[in-house]
């Protein structure tokens, strides 16, 4: 059974920082692209990010491209999500989602598996 487990979010102020992780089980991690993914209140889905299967290649949303890194560790089956400078702007759940590729091209919106989400809110 796949899992996909995040970790990480919570109540931050602005300019402040936070490290997103996701724990994947149940598939074999080093073979697939994967992202993250927000949902701020209100809205729709929004792509933030995605990394290739070997952690390689990676590609950014414009609105976190420079504040933001994401990165994994496929040794131990974790992605992570590394946000500085964050805005309120920022605040959403953020999901991770398995690709159903490698690579990063032809990942975004392609997506088998999703996590259940970690809240990040950043307000003063």
């Amino acid at each position: 059974e796949v899992q996909l487990v995040e970790s990480g979010g919570g109540l931050v102020q602005p300019g402040g920082s936070l490290r997103l992780s996701c724990a994947a089980s149940g598939f074999t991690f080093s073979r697939y692209a994967m992202s993250w993914v927000r949902q701020a209140p209100g809205k729709g889905l929004e792509w933030v990010s995605a990394i290739d299967s070997g952690g390689d290649s990676t590609s950014y949303t414009d609105s976190v491209k420079g504040r933001s890194t994401i990165s994994r560790d496929n040794a131990k089956n974790t992605l992570y999500l590394q946000m500085n400078s964050l805005k309120p702007e920022d605040t959403a759940v953020y999901y991770c989602a398995k690709s159903l590729y490698d690579s990063v091209a032809g990942t975004i919106g392609n997506y088998d598996y999703w996590g259940q989400g970690t809240q990040v809110t950043v307000s003063s």
